[in-house]
């Protein structure tokens, strides 16, 4: 009996048949052999009738989106396949990030800081054979979904929200005025189905992940007291042609301990159960336990796809996808909470102005997910943290990558290395980064070119160019205000999408929250 089958065994529920059916999900996506649904059908017969102004698919995080737009007086219905309440595990997220559920008057003061579960000081960032990086008030707050998802829950409710639990998606049918899903109608269908959303999978037509992250951990009690956090540690070299990245964090019911790892979507890659036995045998020398002294609470894994080709554009009309589902987060991040709480704000008022001004075609759909640079910026980043499955590099390169690229940002300080940590790149801190990185390591920076190949760098080029465009557009925007306040309202709309682009395109979305 492996490690992962002796630890798995002990957890209530069939957690080994769930990593297993994960698994087997995971190496169909590698294979290439996930059949394409065909969920989403055309029609050119108007409904005779419009229900709501909004159907959301996914409860999980959709209450999210939900709850906002019934707040701003919109007809929202909520489908979900099963009962829709929170997992057990937290969420992890800075606490200025979470001004957004006050600013929409989804929670109260008093809500808010009942949700957050717990919170530590400090974190640290890590290198094997490098120096350590300790930050303050970065992912140190541990969100409870339980509590979260069901005030949000009573919320909606409360203000006119229709919630359809153990009512899975099946099809939508798009009409000139609005889309039918399974038997109910609305103007607009959100799809927050997450990354293997039927809609999803249609609209991207069978394409294999660009990348692909792993995630495997657990949460448990045992540990030796530690009020710490690791956000980004390794302790070894390559293995089975993996870079093998940590974090930690402390839970009400014990400490949180994750493994994760980048690469493609070859078929040959680690699956999902061998990095949890990676995990159980690496877990004694990272927090210094043995694991007979650990009782596990529950065990974590997921595996999160990217696309190059993301945020998604969907070809129909009165359908958006947000989250997961739409591939709005960098490939260096997990998506999920963190990633729609960023875009909470923005995605409520442009929804609430798409349906107020009818800009509801694909054309005009597409603007509310639109081309970022501060995103695709990481791609590059993600190709230096991951190796080939046939590559051959030095064992200790990512790991000195890293360690002299956190040593330059630790010198040039909190404005450059907290947003980084945050999944936002900004196009001076990157700029400074780069140089300063280039200057005292140019023997590094050049074993790099190599491994992620001339092409994506010529490639990383066109986008950082943008990031910086998209910063200096942003900075000009308020000049333009005036004017377009005097455009047609439906001008308007177009204008707003352009605002939030070049805000989020440049990471200056960060800076209104600190």
């Amino acid at each position: 009996m492996s490690l992962t089958e002796e630890i798995l065994s002990q957890l209530p529920g069939d957690v080994l048949g769930g990593l297993r059916r994960s698994d087997r999900i995971l190496t169909s996506i590698r294979e290439n052999t996930v059949p394409i649904p065909t969920v989403v059908k055309e029609s050119q017969q108007p409904l005779d009738s419009v229900e709501w102004d909004v159907i959301i698919c996914g409860g999980t995080l959709g209450i999210l989106i939900g709850c906002a737009l019934t707040v701003k007086g919109l007809r929202v219905a909520l489908m979900e396949r099963g009962i829709l309440r929170g997992r057990e595990q937290e969420w992890n997220i800075s606490r200025q990030e979470l001004e957004v559920f006050l600013e929409l008057n989804l929670l109260t003061e008093a809500e808010l800081e009942k949700a957050i579960a717990t919170k530590y000081n400090p974190a640290r960032v890590s290198f094997h054979g490098g120096t350590e990086v300790w930050v303050e008030d970065v992912l140190n707050i541990g969100v409870d979904p339980v509590y979260l998802l069901a005030t949000l829950k009573t919320k909606f409710l409360a203000t006119g929200g229709k919630l359809l639990e153990n009512t899975p998606f099946t099809e939508a049918v798009v009409h000139p005025n609005g889309v039918m899903v399974n038997q109910f109608t609305a103007r607009l269908l959100i799809d927050a189905m997450g990354h293997l959303s039927p809609i999803t999978q249609q609209a991207r037509q069978g394409k294999k992940p660009d990348a692909l992250c792993l995630v495997v951990g657990s949460c448990a009690q045992g540990f030796p007291e530690n009020n710490s956090g690791d956000l980004l540690l390794s302790f070894t070299s390559l293995q089975n042609q993996c870079q093998y990245f940590w974090e930690a964090f402390p839970a009400r019911d014990g400490r949180t301990t994750y493994l994760f790892t980048y690469m493609d979507a070859h078929p040959q890659r680690l699956s999902l159960e061998a990095l949890f036995e990676e995990y159980l045998r690496l877990l004694p020398e990272y927090q210094g336990v043995e694991l007979s002294q650990l009782k596990f609470q529950r065990a974590l894994f997921g595996f999160f796809p990217t696309y190059r080709q993301s945020p998604l554009k969907t070809p129909w009309s009165h359908i958006l996808p947000v989250g997961d589902s739409s591939g709005s987060q960098s490939p260096l991040s997990f998506g999920g909470f963190g990633a729609m709480v960023r875009h909470l704000k923005r995605l409520t008022f442009g929804i609430h102005e798409a349906l107020q001004t009818d800009r509801l075609s694909a054309n005009a759909l597409v603007l509310l997910q639109p081309y970022q640079p501060s995103l695709t910026v990481t791609w590059l980043f993600q190709k230096a943290m991951s190796v080939g499955v046939n590559q051959k590099i030095a064992s200790t390169q990512i790991n000195q990558l890293l360690s002299a690229v956190f040593q330059e940002m630790q010198q040039l300080g909190t404005p450059v290395l907290k947003p980084f940590l945050q999944d936002v790149v900004q196009f001076s801190a990157l700029t400074q980064t780069l140089l300063k990185t280039g200057l005292s390591h140019p023997g590094l920076v050049i074993k790099i070119i190599p491994q992620v190949g001339l092409a994506s760098l010529l490639d990383w080029m066109v986008h950082y160019g943008n990031l910086g465009v998209y910063t200096a557009l942003f900075w000009l925007s308020p000049m333009l205000e005036t004017w377009i306040k005097s455009q047609p309202s439906e001008q308007q709309y177009y204008w707003h999408r352009l605002f939030d682009s070049w805000k989020f395109g440049s990471g200056c979305d960060y800076s209104d929250e600190t």
